[in-house]
């Protein structure tokens, strides 16, 4: 199969330090070579890849000490992929919208993965005139917002099993990894460490959007010995990081489309304590790869107890339903749909809904 790959400008593929959306184009990429399919990214020039890269931009936009306008740079790439449009079978987008006027006069044949929050109101007029652009959820969680769009189905995130090695013995720490922004929930991270007289490690990104909260709401909790800042992190410290923690924390308040942290600690058989929002009750298994809890007291009990919890089953945990193979197969599934113009069935649907909310599933 010809395949088009196009992602966000504003990480390289696969992200230096902090990057989702990036990281997942990137397993996905991988994968479909190794599978033998011809492959085409779209992608910045420092990107790292196996598939044919097409440059649009130097380098990544976000990084860049040169970039003003980062839109631009997406039109030029939104260009580049018209141009070779005839080249390809499929064009896979994970720009959200920036292509909808576009592709929705082209004869083409896309699809769309929404990689992020969709309870924004602005978007709600936005997809009842694009409704009919085809798109693939990450969660079934992702879709509540807007249940009527042109779901082609879910598709949760995975990554190479050897990207992370299982770590059975763990350190004294806790740990949060992502944004400082508030919805991820840094300040009860901080909490429940406090409650629990447990040192905190922070790996975590600072976006410019997100600066006066930090100074406001984070930096003062900074001063305690308990607490460690270390910025962004890559590969392979984010192993050793995640994998020496007691637990990771995942205390967010906002709908979260997927949440790839979870699925990293879990490959380093490190059991995540998260609240019940978004994509949680899906991704995690409560007992099994850590606990899901709806407050601080319930972090706090949980925490105390995660030494009842396996560290090689929660690794097998991961192994069965969150690898870069699972996650190719399900977007392998949905292109071949709609290479075949097979329309998806209401039958069809429920049982893709079964299969992909089980927590056995192995596929």
């Amino acid at each position: 199969m010809r395949i088009a790959q196009v992602a966000p400008l504003y990480e390289s593929v696969p992200p230096k330090t902090y990057g989702g959306t990036e990281r997942v184009v990137s397993w996905l990429t991988e994968e479909l070579v190794r599978l033998g399919h011809e492959v085409t990214l779209f992608a910045s020039g420092d990107s790292m890849t196996t598939a044919r890269l097409v440059p649009c931009s130097p380098e990544s936009l976000r990084l860049s000490t040169d970039c003003i306008d980062q839109m631009a740079h997406h039109f030029v790439q939104l260009e580049k992929v018209l141009q070779e449009k005839e080249e390809f079978d499929l064009i896979h987008f994970h720009t959200d919208y920036l292509h909808f006027p576009i592709s929705s006069r082209e004869e083409y044949q896309s699809v769309t993965t929404l990689h992020g929050r969709l309870d924004i109101p602005d978007l709600v007029p936005l997809y009842e005139i694009y409704s009919h652009m085809p798109v693939i959820s990450i969660s079934n969680a992702q879709r509540d917002p807007l249940p009527h769009l042109n779901w082609q189905g879910t598709a949760y995130h995975g990554f190479p099993p050897e990207t992370y090695k299982l770590y059975t013995k763990p350190g004294k720490y806790l740990a949060f990894l992502g944004r400082t922004s508030p919805e991820k929930g840094l300040d009860k991270a901080i909490d429940i460490a406090k409650r629990l007289g447990m040192p905190l490690k922070v790996a975590a990104k600072i976006d410019k959007a997100d600066q006066e909260y930090f100074d406001t709401c984070i930096k003062p909790a900074l001063d305690s010995k308990d607490v460690e800042f270390l910025g962004e992190i890559g590969y392979p410290e984010k192993n050793k990081f995640l994998g020496e923690a007691v637990a990771l924390l995942f205390p967010i308040c906002w709908p979260e489309p997927f949440g790839i942290v979870m699925i990293e600690a879990m490959a380093c058989g490190t059991p995540v304590i998260a609240y019940p929002f978004g994509s949680v009750p899906e991704v995690m298994q409560d007992g099994v790869s850590g606990y899901v809890v709806s407050d601080l007291d319930g972090a706090v009990e949980a925490v105390k107890k995660v030494d009842r919890l396996d560290r090689k089953k929660i690794r097998k945990y991961f192994e069965q339903r969150f690898t870069a193979a699972r996650m190719t197969q399900d977007y392998l599934r949905i292109y071949e749909r709609m290479l075949k113009k097979t329309p998806l069935t209401v039958a069809n649907g429920a049982l893709n809904w079964m299969k992909l909310t089980s927590p056995s599933s192995t596929t």
